[in-house]
């Protein structure tokens, strides 16, 4: 296994130096910030990025992500220059010497949070999703402002965005994301990179908007569409475990016997009703997915890809990009290396 930490760039408050000092983290999972999304990236970028991450005594474990643009999700006729110019990127990635490149295909929306600031009886402050308050919203009318999704949109913009797909289901996304995936594998496993798609976030459809990248049989047929030991998945146990119904050590098994499973994201989340959650701290005991048994299983596996801990607590005072402060992750990283630890001398006794 090789923790990892999230850093996004020059302008991130969290910096690399931070980073370093948090016992056992090897890797940066990290993007470039300022192209536009469906641009290809330049090399001089890429190679700056690696000379910036390399300088601070790390290695580039994941690029997370490299945007796919709504055209491709929609399936317009502009996608195949769009999916061109990604291609481009990964052939640029690999020029690098990046392993994994970690993306996502949930229509308009990343992750999705009711609030970004739910104070906690221990005066931290968390994320939440609450759906009977994400059902009272409707983002084209600006009742929805989260990092999880493209500020950059204007209402309007919006408003058109989400009347794009008003024909689209499940099915139709999934043909899109079959036609990106027969053009996108071969080029990533010619360039040494392992594609690693990400969970839905939460899993189920909001807004009105489908899903499909939600449990095990989804993930298995986005995996079977294109066999090559470069279109694997992000196990993210945050996101999977939103749902009660998935089994979590399932679907670590399935994928890890296959060598399906690239990256890693190791987030605990308590479940507080029916599609509502928070995001807790990593302990097991604080949320509803035993962090204990993921690792374990993981290990059981042989993983040795990247693994991060994710979507923090904002604690002791500190104030910055919702789900990432410093002080929550850090002390994520050394409970899961802890955990790690462990297992590994168990193993050898």
């Amino acid at each position: 296994m090789q923790m990892s930490f999230r850093w996004f760039g020059s302008s991130d408050p969290v910096t690399l130096s931070n980073i370093r000092q948090i016992p056992g983290v090897q890797g940066i999972v990290t993007a470039i910030y300022d192209v536009p999304v469906g641009e290809a990236w330049p090399a001089h970028l890429i190679d700056a990025l690696k000379d910036q991450v390399e300088a601070h005594g790390f290695r580039i474990s994941v690029i997370e992500s490299v945007p796919v643009h709504e055209d491709i999700k929609l399936g317009l006729p502009s996608r195949d220059q769009l999916i061109h110019n990604y291609n481009q990127t990964l052939r640029e990635l690999g020029k690098a010497g990046v392993p994994v490149v970690c993306y996502n295909f949930m229509p308009v929306f990343d992750w999705t949070r009711s609030h970004l600031a739910h104070l906690l009886p221990d005066g931290s402050y968390t994320l939440t999703y609450e759906d009977e308050t994400m059902l009272r919203m409707d983002p084209v009318k600006g009742d929805l402002s989260l990092p999880g999704w493209d500020a950059s949109y204007t209402k309007h913009e919006m408003e058109a965005l989400i009347n794009a797909y008003a024909d689209m289901d499940e099915e139709k996304l999934w043909a899109n994301l079959a036609y990106f995936l027969e053009q996108v594998i071969p080029v990533a496993e010619e360039s040494g990179i392992r594609m690693a798609i990400h969970p839905d976030d939460p899993p189920w459809p909001i807004f009105g908007l489908p899903r499909i990248v939600s449990n095990l049989e989804q993930l298995k047929r986005i995996t079977e569409h294109v066999n090559s030991p470069a279109n694997g998945i992000t196990f993210c146990s945050g996101s999977l475990g939103a749902a009660e119904n998935n089994d979590l050590i399932e679907i670590i098994r399935y994928f890890g016997s296959r060598g399906k499973l690239h990256f890693a994201h190791t987030r605990n989340i308590l479940r507080t009703g029916p599609r509502s959650f928070q995001e807790s701290s990593h302990r097991s005991s604080d949320g509803s997915v035993d962090m204990v048994r993921v690792l374990e299983a993981l290990h059981e596996q042989g993983f040795s890809g990247p693994l991060r801990p994710d979507h923090g607590r904002m604690i002791w005072g500190e104030e910055g990009r919702p789900g990432y402060g410093l002080h929550d992750r850090a002390l994520g990283a050394t409970y899961l290396n802890g955990i790690w630890e462990t297992l590994e001398k168990i193993k050898t006794t």
